[in-house]
């Protein structure tokens, strides 16, 4: 139809011309100038009408395809004209539809994932692989490392060197993990590396998961493991010989009795109370190692909850009657805050009593022999979740100690036993929650619950 069109056009246009062209010539064999000139100009009007009729349809395509690639699909072209660009132009509104329908459709899916990658809990940013400027980040990302904004992987660098070293030296497909000290306190990262390409660049995908509660399950699991097998050896070891030792000491307690009704007998009455002495100690000491395996192996499965909803203020108000009175005999100072009072908290009343002791016990030791001693005990709600913090400005823990302490029967105390903590994190990790610990040699410790 256009080309129908356009032929009609083209051939009426030329009809007029030729007949132009003869009036021109039949006026210049009559020498009238006039005529001849006017004729002249009607038929150059005529050949430039002729021109941008042809090219007219070409002007428009080139118009339309300027918007598209200033990517303009608000532009219309007129459909309700008579010429042969009517269906040009209906073709071109058409096109032009499309294309803006597939924008709307692509911003959609990429305000989708937008909305989910800034959703989740993973920390996601795509970097320039040779310059280290980022691209995009996802707040998770951001608030995971506490920066409101990241430019340059550079930046980094002061914060967080290992992680800088790591996301240096990191390879597409690659898995590290690095161990960092973040706002909310120690964490264990796992760092993972996707190269891909865009618009002629390369870049890197990169993926930040804290997995310190999977480690900490996993590390639990496995000390569980070991300490089931530990105990059940233990116990089958040391019984026998606790019942042997009692067995003894009374064979050596009736043999002493009688030599000493016999005043002829010739005994060593003192070598006999000494070895009933030791073997009375060998029986005290094994009956203890058993009780306090009997004790870690029924706690260890202690795994239902009597789960109930705790006020956090009754809590420390029932610490606080248990643990004040020793606190001040040793002249420490002991205070509690609770912000709201009205805060509560989902969990096993008796057994976060128990971590709250152990860990108040822990401080009272280690504010012993400072100036001023004090210990706090803070509860407050932070983002979405609650925690609670006993800190005290004792001696600290060094650095080289402090990823031990959770391991059952680490101690670096001559009294401790070394089952406190790593029961209090068992403990924390039934209510589904976490035990961290941040402290400085010779400033204070700081045990973080949260739930």
């Amino acid at each position: 139809m256009i080309s129908k069109r356009l032929e009609l056009g083209l051939f009426v246009r030329f009809t007029l011309l030729l007949g132009m062209m003869y009036l021109t010539v039949q006026y210049l064999t009559n020498y009238t100038w006039l005529q001849v000139t006017s004729g002249i100009l009607i038929m150059l009007a005529q050949l430039w009408e002729m021109a941008r009729y042809v090219t007219r349809s070409n002007n428009e395509l080139a118009k339309f395809l300027e918007a598209v690639k200033q990517r303009d699909f608000s532009q219309r072209f007129n459909e309700n004209t008579n010429s042969s660009l009517q269906q040009l132009h209906k073709a071109f509104n058409l096109i032009n539809n499309t294309f803006k329908q597939l924008h709307i459709e692509r911003e959609a899916q990429f305000q989708y994932m937008q909305t989910i990658l800034q959703l989740v809990d993973t920390g996601i940013m795509a970097v320039d692989a040779e310059t280290g400027e980022v691209e995009w980040v996802n707040d998770a990302f951001k608030k995971m490392l506490g920066v409101p904004y990241l430019k340059s992987v550079n930046s980094l660098e002061n914060r967080y060197p290992a992680l800088y070293e790591s996301l240096q030296t990191i390879a597409s497909g690659e898995t590290t993990q690095v161990k960092l000290k973040l706002p909310a306190g120690q964490a264990q990262l796992l760092v993972s590396a996707t190269a891909f390409t865009m618009q002629h660049r390369n870049l890197l995908l990169i993926v930040l998961k804290n997995v310190s509660a999977t480690v900490d399950a996993t590390e639990t699991e496995a000390w569980q493991k070991l300490l089931r097998v530990m105990t059940h050896e233990i116990m089958n070891s040391v019984a026998p010989i606790a019942s042997l030792a009692d067995t003894l000491g009374k064979h050596l307690h009736l043999e002493r009795e009688r030599y000493s009704s016999e005043p002829e007998a010739v005994v060593d009455v003192e070598l006999l109370e000494d070895t009933e002495e030791g073997i009375g100690i060998i029986k005290k000491r094994s009956e203890g190692l058993l009780r306090f395996t009997q004790f870690y192996r029924n706690l260890n499965k202690q795994q239902h909850l009597n789960l109930t909803t705790i006020y956090v203020q009754e809590l420390f108000k029932s610490i606080d009657a248990l643990m004040r009175p020793r606190l001040e005999e040793e002249g420490i100072s002991y205070s509690c805050k609770v912000s709201p009072t009205e805060l509560t908290i989902v969990g096993d009343v008796n057994l976060l009593e128990q971590v709250l002791i152990n860990l108040i016990t822990n401080a009272q030791r280690a504010v012993r022999e400072r100036q001023n001693p004090q210990i706090l005990l803070v509860a407050r709600p932070q983002e979405d979740k609650i925690t609670i913090e006993v800190l005290d400005n004792g001696s600290g823990i060094p650095e080289e100690i402090l990823e031990s302490i959770f391991i059952p029967f680490f101690t670096s105390h001559k009294d401790g036993s070394g089952i406190g903590l790593s029961l209090s994190k068992h403990i924390m990790h039934l209510h589904k929650g976490t035990i961290q610990v941040e402290s400085e040699v010779g400033v204070g410790t700081t045990f973080k619950l949260t739930f």
